[in-house]
């Protein structure tokens, strides 16, 4: 039996940044291990300083990490070095950046013709390949416009094209949508879904923003440098950090990840038992032994403007917008 190599594995990566600051050097990623099949879409969520560039830069062979491994398509990328290391990227993976990082003296055309003509492509074979994948992005008819004459938009499908001209196994993207408004972010997510879904291209996208995970076969939580949870198909637990933090915050809230929440048996009421510095242990009560004076119910009236829920149970006044409460 065939065991398929993922695209993309990497192992225990930790990265240190140094400094020489009073708060002592930075430890941007903590033990993370992480898997994407191949025609697999992974998305990584988390908010700015959780670890994501870092954790893409280090996964695309534009950064070493401290300690830990990565394999692109099955080949160490942390025992390459020089040539080896640039040639295996170029013929594997591709990179979407939020600003486009387009070259700003170039035509769109010229700016998509490039990765070919580094990889020894002829002129007039590149310009073809070109045409072709930007005519299928609808962006044939802008094609020699340079990017300061080009929307926001325009300048992410042209980066789009030239992470795609390679035709690579990988494309990685960090915050793809970041610098979009709204509309124009939705209509690049359902054009990376096409590609996924079509062509079985597979993506690793680093994002703070929930809807661009939204295409996703499987996203990760990434906090403080750490996954703290996994959502979608073929979750896989061990992605997860054995050592996860649970983070209770200065009104004493505590939001535990699906998995953890799963042992712990569920949403319900617990009970605090023992107490100890750094321990605590929460018991479970039986549903039986929740007195039924102690439930409350909808109120049958809004408080704000009397709206009447008619039995409904809707948690917001459709009248007023409040938040319906119990009594």
């Amino acid at each position: 039996m065939t065991v398929e190599v993922p695209i993309l594995e990497a192992d225990s990566l930790y990265h240190v940044y140094e400094s020489k600051a009073e708060e002592g050097n930075v430890v941007a990623l903590r033990g993370l291990s992480v898997k994407v099949n191949s025609g697999e879409a992974v998305a990584v969520i988390g908010p700015s300083g959780s670890g994501k560039s870092t954790l893409l830069k280090s996964l695309g062979g534009l950064m070493s990490p401290t300690a830990g491994r990565v394999f692109l398509d099955g080949k160490d990328l942390t025992k390459m070095q020089g040539t080896d290391l640039v040639q295996h990227r170029r013929s594997t993976v591709s990179f979407i950046f939020q600003e486009g990082n387009l070259l700003p003296h170039l035509s769109a055309l010229d700016n998509v013709m490039q990765p070919l003509r580094h990889a020894g492509v002829d002129a007039v074979e590149a310009k073809k390949r070109a045409i072709k994948i930007l005519e299928r992005l609808e962006m044939k008819p802008r094609m020699k416009a340079i990017p300061e004459q080009l929307s926001g938009g325009e300048q992410q499908r042209v980066a789009i094209a030239r992470a795609l001209i390679t035709k690579p196994k990988l494309i990685l993207a960090d915050e793809p949508t970041g610098a979009l408004d709204p509309f124009t972010s939705q209509t690049v997510i359902d054009l990376f879904k096409e590609l996924h879904e079509e062509e079985d291209v597979s993506f690793l996208i680093v994002t703070h923003s929930h809807d661009v995970g939204e295409f996703a076969d499987r996203s990760l939580e990434l906090r403080d440098g750490r996954f703290v949870a996994q959502h979608g198909e073929g979750v896989e637990l061990g992605d997860l950090s054995q050592n996860r933090e649970l983070i209770i915050d200065d009104l004493g809230t505590i939001s535990f990840p699906p998995d953890i929440l799963l042992e712990l048996g569920g949403p319900g009421r617990y009970t605090v038992g023992e107490v100890e510095p750094g321990r605590i242990v929460l018991l479970s009560e039986e549903a039986s032994k929740v007195e039924k004076s102690n439930e409350r119910n909808w109120v049958k009236n809004c408080p704000a403007c009397d709206y009447d829920y008619q039995g409904s149970e809707e948690n917001r006044c459709p009248s007023c917008g409040s938040s319906r409460p119990k009594q």
